[in-house]
C-alpha cells in the first residue's frame, strides 16, 4: 500500500465520534446535530424532476469534460454571478462535487519531479481535504494560522521568504470554513502578485459563496477579483459546488473554472481518473445552475436563523458574525473546546464540532483550540432551540 496513507490524520468527525463515545446524552431532549455542514433545507422539486428526466442518459458513457449544455450553464452562471466571460470549452469543467476536485487537483498540480516544488500552503483551521491531498501528492503542507487578532486572514508575511519558490499550490477558502471570512480585493491583489512572482497555482475554494446576508453585496469571488485587476485567470482555478447553494449534497455536483492551460492538464488527469459525471446528474445540474430563485430563498432561510440565534448566544459565547457561510466560529468559556463539546452533548443533546479538530499545531499553536464550529443547517426552530440549550449549558456551568 502507498506509505503516504500512514500520514493521514483521522477525519474530524471520526475524532468527534471517539470524543462522544460512551457519553450518554440527556434522554429527555431530542438530538440536535450542528456539527457537520450538511444542508438540511429541502432539495427543490425542479432539480429532482430534472434528475429523473435525465435517466435516459444512463444508456450512454458520459465524457469527462461534461456536456456542452452543462459547461454553458456553468459559464452563464459565472457571468451573472461574477461578471466574467468564461470560454465553456476551455475554462470550465464539471466535477463530482468540490471535495473530489479539490483533492484531485493537488495530484495534478504538485510537481513531484522537482524536489524543490513540493510545498502546498493552506489556511489553518482548514477543510481537511487540503491536507490529505497534499500528503498523498507527495508534498509537504505549510499552514497559515487564521486568528482573531489578524481578522482571520491568511498572513502571507508569515511565509518564510526562502519557501516561496518551493510552493506549487496555495489553497484558499473564501468565504472561509469555519470562520466565514471573505477575502477583500486588496488581499487578492497581494496573493495574485505572489503567484505571478513565484509561479504557483491558486486553488480557490468558494463552495460557501452563495450563503450570504446582504443581497446588495455578495462575497467577492476570485474570478471577479482577478479580472478587476486585469490579469484574467492566470494561475487561478476556482472550485464551487451545488451542495450548499442548491441543497443537493447527495447529488455530488460542482464546477471548476479558471486558467485554460491549467484546466487542460487537469482534464487530462481526470480522463484517466474516471471522474465523468452521470448524464442524469448533469441534467439536474443544468437546471440548478440556471435558476436563482431557489438560491435566494435559501439565503433568506439562513439569514433568518442567524438573526434569531446570534442574540441568544451573544452573551454566553464570544464570536464575530460571519461575512458569509452558515457557521458560527465561537470561542468557548474555559478554553477547552473538546470538553465543551462533550459536556454540551451530555447535558443538552446538542452536537457541535471542537475547533481543534479542524486545525493543526503551527507556529507554536493550534488556532482552533478554544473554539467550536456551530453549523446552522437545521430548521429555524431546531437552531433556536439548540441556541437556547447552549445558553443554558454555559449559564449553568458558570
Amino acid at each position: 500500500m502507498n506509505p503516504r496513507l500512514d500520514q493521514l490524520h483521522p477525519y474530524p468527525f471520526q475524532k468527534l465520534r471517539e470524543l462522544l463515545a460512551g457519553t450518554e446524552p440527556n434522554p429527555e431532549l431530542a438530538a440536535i446535530n450542528l456539527s457537520i455542514g450538511e444542508p438540511k433545507h429541502p432539495t427543490p422539486g425542479f432539480i429532482r424532476d430534472a434528475l429523473v428526466g435525465g435517466l435516459d442518459g444512463l444508456a450512454n458513457y458520459p465524457i469527462t469534460q461534461g456536456s456542452d449544455a452543462l459547461r454553458a450553464a456553468i459559464a452563464g452562471w459565472a457571468a451573472r454571478r461574477y461578471g466574467v466571460t468564461l470560454d465553456p470549452a476551455s475554462e470550465v469543467l464539471p466535477v463530482n462535487g468540490s471535495r473530489e476536485a479539490l483533492f484531485a487537483f493537488a495530484q495534478a498540480a504538485v510537481d513531484s519531479t522537482r524536489h524543490g516544488r513540493r510545498t502546498v500552503v493552506s489556511p489553518n483551521p482548514f477543510y481537511q481535504i487540503y491536507e490529505g491531498a497534499t500528503l498523498l501528492a507527495g508534498a509537504r503542507p505549510f499552514f497559515l494560522n487564521t486568528l482573531p487578532e489578524n481578522g482571520f486572514t491568511m498572513d502571507w508575511s508569515r511565509v518564510p521568504e526562502d519557501l516561496w519558490d518551493s510552493i506549487s499550490l496555495v489553497y484558499v477558502c473564501s468565504p472561509g470554513n469555519p470562520t466565514g471570512k471573505v477575502m477583500t480585493l486588496d488581499e487578492w491583489r497581494t496573493l495574485f502578485a505572489l503567484a505571478d512572482r513565484h509561479g504557483f497555482v491558486i486553488a480557490a475554494d468558494e463552495c460557501y459563496s452563495e450563503i450570504y446576508f446582504d443581497e446588495a453585496h455578495p462575497p467577492l469571488g476570485a474570478l471577479t477579483a482577478s479580472h478587476q485587476l486585469g490579469r484574467g485567470c492566470r494561475n487561478l482555478v476556482v472550485f464551487n459546488s451545488l451542495s450548499k447553494r442548491s441543497n443537493v449534497p447527495g447529488l455530488r455536483s460542482g464546477m471548476v473554472a479558471g486558467d485554460a492551460e491549467v484546466l487542460k492538464k487537469f482534464l487530462l488527469y481526470r480522463t484517466y481518473h474516471g471522474s465523468a459525471m452521470s448524464p442524469a446528474v448533469q441534467a439536474a445540474s443544468i437546471a440548478a445552475w440556471n435558476d436563482e430563485a431557489h438560491v435566494l430563498d435559501n439565503r433568506r432561510q439562513y439569514a433568518a436563523k442567524f438573526a434569531a440565534v446570534i442574540p441568544l448566544l451573544r452573551d454566553v459565547l464570544s464570536f464575530d458574525a460571519p461575512d458569509a457561510a452558515f457557521y458560527l466560529w465561537a470561542r468557548v468559556p474555559g478554553g477547552d473546546d473538546a470538553a465543551f463539546a462533550r459536556g454540551l452533548y451530555a447535558q443538552q443533546h446538542v452536537t457541535v464540532l471542537p475547533g481543534s479538530f479542524l486545525a493543526r499545531d503551527a507556529a507554536g499553536a493550534n488556532p482552533g483550540k478554544g473554539f467550536v464550529r456551530i453549523a446552522l443547517v437545521d430548521t429555524l426552530d431546531a437552531c433556536v432551540e439548540a441556541a437556547e440549550r447552549i445558553a443554558a449549558f454555559v449559564t449553568e456551568a458558570a
